[in-house]
């Protein structure tokens, strides 16, 4: 092959790569081993050119690893349960599993042709029978645990996909997916204790590596708080109990907020209504924090009194949109003069502002502006506590009310137990059965998996199964009489959050994880977009650690090292279909091959960073491909290949130009192996075989210890490049007379001799400008560096009759004349 011809020689490697079974990986205790894994995709139809960005970043890491030494496993599969199906199913007529299905194998058919070195005999899709049957196994342990339970609460409603999504699918007050605004409705839903887990995911975050920007988002939303639990007496009534972070700041409870599903709202509804009415509309309005925070805070007295438990004012409890029942006990006490949102609402409804808390400097507060917000303070206005700053004042109010009885010190949660249900057909089915005399029981172990019928008919909006008699209609598995199936799915996040252990034994029929997951796991590097922080990663940390608490895992944590990927951009904006401004991977491959998009991909930004798509960058890489095929196949044509291996260690027989491109040469392999390994700088490394190749090219020695130097460079630059363009390196290692796979061969090791400099170059500067350079022994010292430059007949064209007024030496690298 005289030119280079992409199409052809990929279509070779990954034909042999396949044959030859080359990316099958089996368990080795007698090596270490290395799990390398990109989250996996959503079986849409086509790959985007985010996808190939992300998967290129793992397979080039991967193949690093595995010519490292390491026993690597790369797998691949379909994160495939979804309402994308299903709306496709409802636009199109066409079953939700077929649509998938035939998706699964175009891609797979994309991810081939870009040579992603994935173990395919691993492959799952999460719609399986035989995957999904282990999740819903787990879960009816869990059930029996108490870790998984059912309970009529709040929730966040999409009118348009017809689901509950919890809390962390609402962005912004509106769904994750199809980007309606969330509605607050009451259902009955499954629910998984995540809380119970709260203290060991926060802890747990310092065992992992990741960016500190996940780490901070995770923390944020588990929300560890430290304050305590008070009771408000309700004269008639049951209690109020509140929990609050600043109980220094009780003289200044004003009045009580509860939420509109708390029992006294609804109690007084039945006789009232204006009450009732406004309770109707707060069941309207969004659930999550977000929405609440955006919206105009309105409210309604419900006309009876608390009782502040520090000083025995009787206050008022209002009914407030902004009180969520699912959170905490659905009251809060309301302190206006340092709550800002407490602040609008006083002001609104005219309610008393008190100031309990000034600043340390002793300035006076205007609580006519706006609350005073600040734990820098100093109580006042506050009996005892006038004059202590928070901790003090903390301590002395905690102590006070705990003698007393009217409250206790509690950590608390931001974090809410995470709702597993959905109202859609397209999920894992929950192993619930409902018998009207036993309850809710779980599947028995023997009859799982549950399986979901496939083979459906959409009527509009909602799930098919709901209708069907044959899927719904079952025995009791207690007492035998007639019973329901739980028509409800798993949420999909679920299949998600386990799909990494069962890459380790896809095989196991009889077990949810066997003993390999031991070996593999956990993943050494993940690799993802930043947008997963706390959905997908947060589950996935909690559902590991319920795995292992059931004895089926050793690891306290699914994921070593976390490396999230910036996005692709085109001029600067996301791509979109709206925009039109999307690049399809098929047409880059059909035109360049696979290597010029992957090259191009790790060329233009290291990983963490946005990647801008760059037309004239696609052609630049497959220019330097294009340079790379031609200078081998020249070497090949007028070199020796015997001479492989054949130059000894830098000494006198070696003259200066071969010592020359022997030290660029180690140079290059010492920071592209540091750029791999350690910083995940790609792009530099590309750089740094691109300056390689360049001084190659003007490498013209034809003699033997030449020609031996030059097979010794490009035998390193293919090896250094072949995990970024593993077609065409596997065809060069060929040509230049290699009989082992290059996949297999050891990555190049530094020859630190090659490295040690006789004399080296500097650059010589008058008033910080370019001049001159020289050529100095590497040992000189100071003195010798300044007196040489001062002789150089450059530097004293320019420095001339002028005083010269200091010299400036920075060893090894330049000498600074000031004149």
């Amino acid at each position: 092959m005289n030119s280079y011809d992409p199409k052809t020689l990929e279509a070779e490697a990954q034909q042999f790569w396949a044959d030859e079974h080359i990316f099958e990986v089996d368990e080795d205790p007698t090596r270490e081993s290395y799990y390398c894994l990109c989250m996996f995709p959503y079986p849409s139809g086509k790959l985007h050119i985010g996808h190939v960005r992300n998967y290129t970043i793992g397979d080039v890491i991967s193949r690093f690893k595995r010519m490292q030494g390491f026993n690597v496993l790369q797998p691949m599969g379909w994160d495939a349960f979804g309402m994308p199906a299903e709306n496709a199913a409802i636009k199109n007529n066409v079953p939700p599993a077929a649509w998938t299905y035939q998706n699964i194998d175009y891609m797979r058919g994309q991810l081939k042709l870009l040579g992603f070195g994935y173990d395919w005999k691993r492959e799952l899709a999460t719609c399986k029978p035989e995957y999904y049957r282990w999740e819903q196994w787990l879960f009816t342990r869990l059930m029996k645990k108490g870790i998984a339970y059912r309970k009529t609460a709040p929730v966040n409603w999409c009118p348009v996909d017809q689901t509950v999504l919890a809390n962390e699918q609402v962005i912004d007050g509106r769904c994750w997916r199809c980007d309606t605004e969330v509605e607050r409705r009451e259902i009955a839903q499954w629910f998984l204790k995540i809380t119970d887990y709260a203290d060991e995911l926060l802890a747990d975050l310092e065992q992992v590596e990741w960016p500190e920007q996940v780490k901070t988002m995770q923390r944020n939303w588990i929300g560890r708080s430290e304050g305590m639990e008070v009771e408000f007496k309700v004269p008639g009534q049951e209690s109020l109990m509140v929990y609050t972070t600043r109980p220094d700041t009780l003289y200044g409870a004003t009045f009580m907020a509860i939420a509109a599903e708390h029992p006294l709202a609804l109690a007084a509804a039945q006789n009232n209504a204006e009450i009732a009415e406004f309770v109707e509309s707060c069941r309207k309005t969004k659930t999550s924090e977000a929405a609440l925070e955006k919206m105009e805070k309105l409210g309604i007295a419900l006309g009876i009194d608390a009782i502040n438990p520090v000083n025995g004012e009787s206050i008022p409890i209002w009914i407030a949109n902004f009180v969520l029942m699912g959170y905490g006990t659905g009251a809060i006490m309301s302190v206006p003069g340092h709550d800002q949102r407490d602040w609008e609402f006083a002001r609104k409804y005219g309610i008393e502002i008190r100031q309990v808390v000034g600043p340390l400097d002793g300035s006076v507060v205007d609580l006519e502006q706006g609350a005073f917000v600040t734990k820098e303070g100093r109580s006042c206005n506050s009996q005892a506590l006038d004059g202590l700053e928070f901790d003090a004042a903390f301590d002395a109010i905690a102590n006070q009310l705990e003698a007393e009885g009217k409250g206790s010190r509690q950590v608390n949660y931001r974090l809410r137990d995470w709702g597993v249900s959905r109202q859609r057909y397209w999920g894992a089915p929950i192993p619930v059965i409902n018998c009207p005399s036993c309850g809710m029981l779980p599947v028995p172990e023997a009859d799982l998996p549950v399986v979901l019928p496939e083979e459906v008919e959409f009527e509009g909006i909602g799930s098919p199964i709901k209708r069907m008699d044959s899927f719904k209609q079952v025995d009791c598995p207690q007492c035998g009489a007639a019973a329901e199936r739980e028509t409800d799915t798993f949420d999909t996040f679920m299949e998600s959050s386990w799909y990494q252990e069962r890459f380790t034994c896809p095989d196991q029929a009889g077990a949810m994880l066997d003993k390999r997951a031991d070996y593999w796991s956990p993943v050494d590097l993940y690799i993802g977009g930043i947008e997963h922080a706390i959905l997908h990663l947060l589950y996935a940390r909690f559902y590991h650690k319920l795995m292992r608490d059931e004895g089926l895992i050793e690891s306290n944590e699914p994921f070593k090292r976390l490396l999230t990927q910036g996005m692709v951009l085109k001029d600067g904006s996301k791509m979109s279909k709206s925009k039109g401004n999307t690049i399809d991977p098929q047409d880059l491959i059909d035109r360049y091959g696979a290597d010029t998009v992957r090259l191009f991909i790790m060329f233009a930004s290291p990983p963490e960073q946005s990647l801008d798509w760059s037309d004239s960058g696609v052609e630049g890489a497959y220019r330097f491909l294009k340079r790379l095929w031609a200078a081998v196949q020249q070497h090949i044509t007028t070199g020796d290949q015997s001479a492989a291996g054949a130059v000894d260690s830098p000494d006198e027989s070696l003259d200066e130009a071969q010592k020359a491109i022997r030290l660029k040469l180690h140079e290059t392999i010492r920071k592209v192996t540091d750029d791999y390994e350690r910083r995940l700088t790609f792009n530099t490394a590309i750089a740094a075989n691109m300056e390689l190749l360049n001084s190659l090219t003007r490498f013209d020695d034809e003699s033997a210890t030449g020609n031996a130097i030059r097979q010794e460079a490009f035998d390193s630059m293919v090896l250094m490049l072949a995990p970024i363009i593993p077609h065409v390196c596997h065809r060069l290692w060929r040509d230049l007379g290699h009989d082992s796979l290059i996949i297999d061969h050891p990555w190049p090791e530094v020859d630190e001799s090659a490295l040690v400099q006789e004399s080296i170059e500097m650059v010589i500067q008058v008033n910080g400008k370019l001049r001159g350079k020289l050529q100095i022994g590497a040992d000189a010292d100071r003195a010798s560096c300044e007196a040489a430059a001062l002789a150089n007949e450059q530097a004293k064209r320019f420095i001339g009759d002028s005083a010269i007024r200091k010299v400036i030496v920075v060893p090894g690298k330049l000498v600074n004349i000031v004149i």
